[in-house]
């Protein structure tokens, strides 16, 4: 199996340190490590901190054919603040060198190959990267949007399109009051919400994050909820990249959708558990986390 991520790769800069991220290297890294073919779509700055993305992605054995560089824009930085609760919340700067993905022969051929490619509304800010990504998307098998709400970076016409787009939306609960009011959706429950985004976007795959109260998965026209794992959190930075990673490598291996939501939930609580965006789990790992927990 082959998965494409589109989008940011950058620095998450924190007050006493910085790490390099933007979640579709954070989903690319967590796909790897289940053993799935991934790569990332992104473009990156001719500087230093380009060159030590760069050697961080090859050496984690990721391929960087198709990485562009960018001689007129700097590589990408987010400022990352955390709450008393270790939430983290982003001052993404711009314009930077992921704004301008271009279209190549390259980059369609690598979305055709793939069984899947995944992408966030954030790096559609710009009209460059977001003809780009529009046009990989005509070309892709199956489409994954990761509804990434960053103000002032979206607009409700650009959301709508790309939901319309999507096979797969993932999205958290916040996210989806906002989109409710975007859209006009006035329903009471967060069932008959997602019911609505389905029948608005022709989309009959929705997941709905809620943090530490788990997430709800809506397939094929039926719901499955998982509650979530009591954890520690010691950051919160790509615990739902990784939540995202596992869901979809499960339901596209065709695994049951329960067990799936299960089991994403689980690494999404580990990696919160975790210092940084990529700690690396077994699988074996995983399950004993699981059975711990119930």
């Amino acid at each position: 199996m082959k998965i494409t991520c589109f989008g940011e790769v950058l620095w998450d800069i924190f007050p006493k340190h910085k790490k390099i991220g933007g979640a579709p290297l954070n989903v690319a890294l967590r796909l790897k490590s289940m053993g799935i073919d991934s790569s990332i779509i992104t473009k990156i700055g001719n500087d230093d901190l380009g060159k030590d993305i760069m050697k961080y992605v090859d050496e984690r054995g990721l391929p960087t054919n198709t990485f562009q560089v960018d001689k007129q824009h700097k590589t990408g930085e987010v400022l990352v603040t955390l709450d008393h609760e270790n939430t983290a919340t982003y001052e993404i700067s711009q314009p930077v060198a992921w704004d301008f993905i271009e279209y190549s022969e390259v980059v369609k051929e690598e979305v055709k190959r793939s069984d899947a490619v995944i992408f966030g509304s954030l790096a559609s800010r710009n009209y460059v990267s977001r003809n780009t990504l529009l046009q990989l998307l005509d070309a892709a098998r199956f489409k994954v949007l990761d509804v990434n709400l960053r103000p002032p970076h979206y607009d409700a016409i650009l959301l709508s399109e790309l939901m319309k787009k999507a096979d797969f939306i993932k999205l958290n609960d916040e996210e989806l009051e906002e989109i409710c009011r975007h859209f006009k959706i006035h329903k009471n429950t967060l069932e008959d919400q997602v019911k609505a985004i389905a029948t608005y976007t022709n989309t009959n795959q929705i997941c709905i994050t809620m943090g530490g109260k788990g997430a709800i998965l809506f397939y094929n026209n039926a719901f499955y909820n998982n509650s979530g794992y009591t954890i520690k959190v010691v950051d919160t930075v790509g615990a739902g990249d990784s939540f995202l990673a596992t869901l979809i490598s499960e339901l596209l291996h065709e695994n049951d959708p329960q067990k799936s939501i299960d089991f994403a939930c689980a690494v999404g609580a580990m990696v919160a558990g975790s210092k940084g965006a990529n700690p690396v789990f077994t699988k074996k790992q995983i399950q004993d986390f699981i059975e711990s927990k119930s």
